[in-house]
C-alpha cells in the first residue's frame, strides 16, 4: 500500500545492526510490530491509527531494511524486545501502546519482561508460544522437521509445512506464485533468516508466567474470530488461562489487521478504551 499520510522514516544503529523504522501522526506513541512481518503490511492500519497516536512502524532485525553485522546471528524475542526498547527510548515519547502480532507480540511479551516502563499497555495479538501447549512435544517435532525441510533446500517444502501445521490460509495460487521464478532476493533473504534463525526461538520461547502476572505493562491478549481451533488460537487461549486474561477478539484471522484495516483498527480503538 502506498502512503498518503506524512510519514519520517529513520534508521537506528544497534550493537549488532541498524534498524529501519517509519514514523507517522501525532499523540501518544503506538508501536505496530511484527516478526518476521517489516513495516509493509502494517501501513493500512498505521494510517488509520495516525489520526490518534504517533505510530511507529519497525522493520525487525534481519527483516526488510533492518540488517545485522552477522547475518546468521539467531534472533530472539529478548533480542527483539530490546531493539523496540532502543526505537521508543530514541523517539523520546514513551512509555508505547504496543500492538504486536504474531511474533512481534512475542517481541511484545518479552519487552514487558524486560523494560515495562517503556510500555503503558501490550495487545499481543496471536503470539504463537508453543512450548504452552500441551502437544508440545509433537508441536516441538513438527517445527524442527519444518526448518530441517527448509534448510535441506527445499524451501517451497518447508514453506508448505509451516503452512499446514499452523493452520493459517495460503491460497494454492498464492504459494505457487510465491515460488515462481525469478523469486525477489530480498523476500527470500527474509524467509531464509525467518526458518533457519528465528522461527525456532520464537516458537519456542517460554514465556516468564510469574513476571508477565505482576509486570506494571497492562496486558491484553488478542485472538482472530476466524482463527477458531487454530495453532496461534489455542496458544493464545493458554496464555490468557495462565495469566487470568480474558481474551479480546479481533476482526478477522491471524493478519485481520491486513484483511480489514478500519474493522481491525475500530477494534482496536475500542479494546483501549474499555481497557
Amino acid at each position: 500500500m502506498t502512503s498518503t499520510t506524512p510519514v519520517t522514516t529513520g534508521f537506528l544503529t544497534v550493537p549488532d545492526g541498524r534498524l529501519y523504522y517509519e514514523v507517522r501522526g501525532s499523540g501518544p506513541l503506538l508501536a505496530l510490530v511484527g516478526a518476521p512481518m517489516d513495516s509493509g503490511p502494517f501501513v493500512a492500519a498505521a494510517e488509520l491509527l495516525a489520526s490518534d497516536y504517533t505510530v511507529l512502524t519497525p522493520d525487525p532485525r534481519g527483516h526488510g531494511k533492518s540488517t545485522l553485522n552477522d547475518p546468521n546471528q539467531d534472533s530472539t524475542p529478548e533480542l527483539r524486545a530490546d531493539d523496540l526498547a532502543r526505537l521508543i527510548t530514541n523517539l523520546d515519547a514513551g512509555p508505547a501502546i504496543v500492538i504486536g502480532s504474531s511474533g512481534g507480540a512475542v517481541t511484545g511479551l518479552a519487552l514487558a519482561l524486560l523494560r515495562p516502563d517503556l510500555m503503558s499497555t501490550l495487545i499481543a495479538h496471536e503470539p504463537p508460544l508453543r512450548e504452552l501447549l500441551d502437544d508440545r512435544d509433537a508441536q516441538r517435532a513438527e517445527s524442527e522437521d519444518t526448518i530441517a525441510t527448509y534448510s535441506s533446500g527445499d524451501a517451497e517444502g518447508g514453506v508448505r509445512k509451516f503452512f499446514a501445521t499452523t493452520g493459517l490460509s495460503m491460497p494454492e495460487p498464492v504459494l505457487q506464485q510465491m515460488f515462481a521464478n525469478p523469486r525477489d532476493p530480498e523476500a527470500v533473504a527474509s524467509e531464509a533468516f525467518f526458518y533457519k534463525h528465528e522461527f525456532r526461538g520464537t516458537a519456542g520461547w517460554e514465556p516468564d508466567l510469574d513476571g508477565l502476572r505482576t509486570t506494571p505493562t497492562h496486558l491484553i491478549i488478542g485472538i482472530g474470530d476466524t482463527s477458531t481451533d487454530l495453532f496461534c488460537d489455542h496458544t493464545s487461549r493458554k496464555l490468557g488461562a495462565a495469566l487470568g486474561i480474558e481474551p479480546e477478539l479481533f476482526p478477522g484471522g491471524h493478519g485481520g489487521f491486513m484483511e480489514d484495516p478500519e474493522a481491525f483498527v475500530k477494534r482496536v480503538r475500542e479494546v483501549l478504551r474499555d481497557n
